[in-house]
């Protein structure tokens, strides 16, 4: 397999795990208030591609990730869905979905060869957006989300950031991961 048809994407491809040094910071329903939650991931990168668009050639990574509290053998977040590469308009893409039906895809344009690169995705844009099921759109819909990835040598980390309104307080809340991970596997 030609890696560098992966682009920056290339070094994420395997199966990651991480210990509890993930942060998750979010609003807690039970506690009425922002609090931090510890986590531990585990995600995996398959190689996907060429994926063609008429003269669009497109190579990406079907990824799954879980993410445990302490103590708990059932995931609190859960995603699947892609990223790709599109190396003749030079797009990083991420598209993904939640169990709490928000769907978004962030994209950037990107070096071939970056190893750290910030993705963006806002509500009402028509490429690089956020849908949300109606009863989180009324309450509290996510409107922006940044993501930086950094991809080292075995271990790969992330900033995300989603920007929530919440309608009924009208406050921002600003929903945070940040985790590194470590590769177990380069085979998926």
């Amino acid at each position: 397999m030609a890696l560098e048809k992966w682009g920056p994407l290339a070094g994420l491809i395997g199966r990651w795990e991480s210990g509890y040094d993930g942060r998750d910071v979010s609003f807690h329903n039970a506690k009425g208030k922002l609090a931090e939650t510890p986590f531990r991931e585990e995600a995996t990168y398959s190689p996907v591609g060429p994926v063609g668009n008429g003269d669009q050639e497109l190579y990406g990574l079907n990824y799954t990730t879980a993410a445990f509290r302490e103590g708990d053998d059932s995931p609190f977040h859960t995603e699947t869905g892609y990223w790709m590469w599109d190396a003749a308009e030079q797009q990083v893409m991420r598209c993904f979905m939640m169990p709490g039906i928000v769907t978004l895809i962030a994209g950037a344009t990107v070096a071939p060869d970056a190893t750290s690169f910030t993705l963006q995705s806002v509500t009402g844009s028509n490429v690089y957006g956020i849908l949300s099921n109606p009863h989180l759109d009324r309450i509290a819909k996510c409107v922006r989300f940044d993501v930086t990835t950094t991809i080292g040598d075995g271990i790969f980390s992330y900033d995300e950031t989603s920007m929530i309104e919440y309608q009924l307080n009208t406050d921002v809340i600003m929903h945070t991961d940040r985790n590194t991970l470590t590769l177990i596997s380069r085979k998926v």
